[in-house]
């Protein structure tokens, strides 16, 4: 028997109980991985109150961890491992065990650099982060913008997009969060505080931002006029009501607005394995002092067409609802 954290109802964190359950055998295509330390992200929070209706009960919670593999095939018995994926804790059972069954392509190996609880803090939101970049098309000479810089999704996007060349702020809410990320070597923006967003970010960016990754959902309206020409927005969430934040929109604007009160909710994307694995390499060249800067790459998140027209001039911006971090809205 092993210990884990269980629930059987949904609606109160007081459904958590810490129970004796059979260790997880491993299925053809799976290891076995005892953990050593697992992630705590909202999501995790939020399943246990009901908010994912998909969710499958009993369960036991958690999205990301770092172990060893116990179980499974026998060159892989001993491997140091870090994982996440998109049905832990929702449809099979997570990570805030003592084991976990996981397939065999939602686990890559842990970088040696890496403790256990460091890598176990990288799932979500580094894969998360990383995907929203990537699909943005953030490369060198970018200006990009992180609101929501001081959570770990934005903390992962300042790192990510710095390592890409591109050229950083982020926006908080508090002023000791700017203190924070100052001292790290973030120039920040207080919002909320004094001038409009669009006005505080064309002080660092005097033609606008050419991404603005938002990871709470509440300031989508006003990036949008933030924005720079052929700019792009990423998001991973959208505010209670399901439309952007209230603000003076340019009118040639009006459509993206509207999509907004348009989204649904995201759904949850495939095991991050791969994402894993360029994480890995990425982090293994950076300690070696080898880490190179990628090439530009042109906005992967805009449909085939949309990117035509982006090159030649046709689109003045794009808004892209990333779905790689499930938030329930409401």
């Amino acid at each position: 028997m092993m210990k884990a954290l269980r629930f059987d109802r949904t609606g109160s964190l007081d459904a958590l109980s810490l129970q004796q359950v059979p260790p997880p055998r491993p299925q053809p295509g799976e290891v076995v991985v005892e953990i050593c330390a697992a992630g705590v992200n909202p999501s995790d929070a939020k399943n246990v109150l009901g908010r994912f209706p998909y969710t499958t009960l009993p369960r036991t919670p958690g999205r990301d961890f770092a172990g060893v593999v116990v179980d499974g095939p026998a060159e892989m018995i001993g491997e140091e491992v870090w994982g996440t994926g998109k049905e832990f804790g929702f449809v099979r059972d997570g990570s805030h065990a003592e084991r976990i069954a996981v397939p065999l392509d939602g686990i890559a190996p842990k970088p040696g650099l890496l403790t256990f609880a460091q890598a176990a803090g990288c799932g979500v939101p580094y894969t998360t982060a990383w995907d929203a970049l990537e699909r943005s098309g953030v490369g060198p000479g970018d200006g990009l913008l992180v609101i929501g810089a001081a959570g770990a999704v934005g903390r992962a996007a300042l790192d990510l997009g710095r390592w890409r060349g591109a050229q950083v702020i982020g926006a908080v809410r508090r002023p000791q969060q700017v203190e924070q990320l100052a001292a790290e070597g973030f120039e920040t923006i207080l919002l909320g505080e004094g001038d409009d967003l669009s006005a505080a970010v064309r002080r660092y960016y005097p033609a606008g931002a050419d991404v603005v990754f938002d990871t709470s959902g509440a300031w989508l309206g006003p990036s949008v006029a933030a924005l720079a020409d052929f700019g792009r927005i990423a998001t991973i969430a959208a505010p209670p009501s399901g439309a952007a934040a209230a603000g003076p929109v340019p009118p040639r604007r009006q459509r993206r607005r509207r999509q907004l009160a348009a989204l649904r909710q995201p759904r949850l994307r495939g095991d991050a394995g791969p994402l894993q694995r360029r994480l890995r390499h990425r982090l293994t060249a950076a300690a070696a002092g080898a880490a190179g800067t990628p090439a530009r790459q042109r906005p992967r998140g805009l449909p085939r067409d949309r990117r035509r027209q982006h090159a030649e001039g046709g689109v003045h911006s794009w808004l892209m609802a990333h779905p790689s971090f499930p938030r329930q809205w409401g």
